[in-house]
């Protein structure tokens, strides 16, 4: 399965932000061990690294991208992908951002902990406890 993970699963993994990390690790885990494919939008990096820079300091920061530019598969953000996103006028720029990046990618689900700024999309958007629901079938 293939899924783009939206910046809150991820700061959620990062940061251990409680009662969230469980599920987000969880999520992790599926990734390393190849049964989840995970992509998140190159923008998403740099705000990762800046909200954990502010949060940790530059060295926690620095090794928080190195994690996961090893775990996941980096979407190109370009100039039809921009557009692309204008074009979907959803209430949040960067969820049209990466939306646009997961129907790129082809994503089976987007991961998110705010299916709400997903509202017209037309790939699944679940949780990050949903993802075994949607894996087997159910």
């Amino acid at each position: 399965m293939r899924v783009l993970i939206d910046t809150n699963v991820i700061l959620d993994f990062l940061q251990e932000r409680e009662p969230f990390v469980a599920n987000a690790a969880r999520l992790f885990e599926r990734i390393d061990t190849g049964e989840i494919e995970g992509f998140i939008a190159a923008t998403t990096i740099t705000n990762i690294y800046y909200i954990v820079r502010k949060a940790s300091g530059k060295v926690v920061a620095q090794d928080a991208i190195t994690q996961i530019l090893s775990d996941v598969n980096i979407c190109a953000v370009d100039l039809e992908i921009l557009e692309q996103a204008l074009a979907l006028n959803f209430q949040d720029f960067e969820d049209a951002v990466q939306y646009a990046c997961a129907v790129a990618h082809k994503v089976d689900a987007i991961v998110t902990r705010d299916p709400a700024g997903f509202i017209s999309a037309e790939i699944p958007v679940v949780l990050p406890e949903e993802l075994d629901t949607l894996s087997s079938g159910e």
